[in-house]
């Protein structure tokens, strides 16, 4: 069968591109539903066969409401073919952006959500390693739609007792310990999620220097402030929240666990009032978007998708 191509005019984005792939939309013929295909071409993977092979070996484990989700594998001569659940619900900060009312609790059902999945993963013994938040995305465009954890090229599956020592992850959001080179465990991503915390209520990153080095010395230090007149409408329980998982000494950060038994995230401390335009001003500002369009070869493998084109 010839595979047939038509125009989708309402997707743009539809996954967090990876090091070495690209992301095409397609629709299976069988059902036509639409799903994301990540396309690895196998010159790419040549001494990352590695990478790839955890990353599969990571998503065919997990299955969690926010958590995008590894469907199938194929392959050709040329390249490896991975059949992901499509999110179409854009990023997390062109969505706060657009909202016209933003709240401390809506931060929290947020973070609450995030903080679910990571819990899974930890219990799984799967580390994330790259949480920031151009890995979350929304799994549609309702209002109330889902917040999904995507891409997973750092992720590592801990083996019992063991402590990982792999330097990696996104400078701005990497813990102390990964710095300085200890070894860490999965302490990392509640440090991460401390560090995505503290973006969504105020707009800009916790540690900032144009100079790497000068960068690595704040984290490292784990220097940060709640910044006058920034974080003046900020409650004390969510700055209480971030800095036990803002903690330097990973010994003492709150576990996925902890923080989701915080008041701030299982209570009602969480604020009402409207943070919309102070925040919103401080992401235009602080985080670039960075806009790609989504690519179909001409001829596929395939005859059981049909490849959309996003325009």
């Amino acid at each position: 069968t010839n595979n047939t191509h038509k125009k989708k005019n309402t997707l743009e984005k539809v996954s967090a591109l990876g090091a070495f792939s690209e992301v095409f939309l397609a629709e299976e013929k069988k059902t036509q539903r639409l799903v994301a295909i990540k396309c690895i071409p196998k010159k790419a993977l040549e001494g990352k066969e590695n990478s790839i092979e955890n990353e599969i070996a990571v998503l065919h484990r997990i299955k969690h409401e926010n958590i995008v989700s590894l469907e199938d594998i194929f392959e050709s001569q040329s390249h490896l073919y991975l059949v992901m659940q499509l999110v179409s619900g854009g990023e997390l900060f062109d969505r706060i952006v657009e909202k016209g009312f933003y709240t401390e609790r809506d931060a929290s059902k947020l973070i609450r959500q995030i903080l679910d999945a990571v819990k899974y993963l930890h219990d799984m013994g799967i580390v994330h390693r790259d949480l920031k938040p151009e890995n979350l995305l929304y799994y549609s465009m309702e209002e109330d739609s889902n917040i999904m954890i995507s891409d997973f090229g750092l992720s590592k599956i801990e083996d019992s007792g063991s402590v990982m020592s792999t330097a990696c992850g996104t400078p701005g959001y990497v813990a102390p310990e990964v710095l300085a080179q200890k070894p860490y465990s999965k302490a990392v991503d509640c440090w991460s999620i401390g560090v995505i915390s503290y973006i969504l209520l105020c707009g800009y990153p916790p540690f900032y220097d144009e100079n790497d080095a000068k960068l690595f010395e704040q984290i490292l230090r784990a220097e940060y402030e709640f910044d006058s007149p920034y974080w003046d409408d900020i409650s004390d329980s969510a700055k209480d929240f971030i800095s036990h998982l803002m903690e330097k000494d990973p010994s003492l950060r709150y576990t996925c666990e902890q923080a989701l038994q915080h008041p701030w995230i299982s209570g009602d401390t969480a604020l009402d009032r409207n943070i919309h335009e102070s925040v919103s001003a401080q992401i235009k500002k602080n985080f670039a978007k960075s806009k790609w369009k989504v690519r179909i070869p001409l001829h596929h493998p395939f005859c059981f998708f049909t490849f959309c084109r996003s325009v």
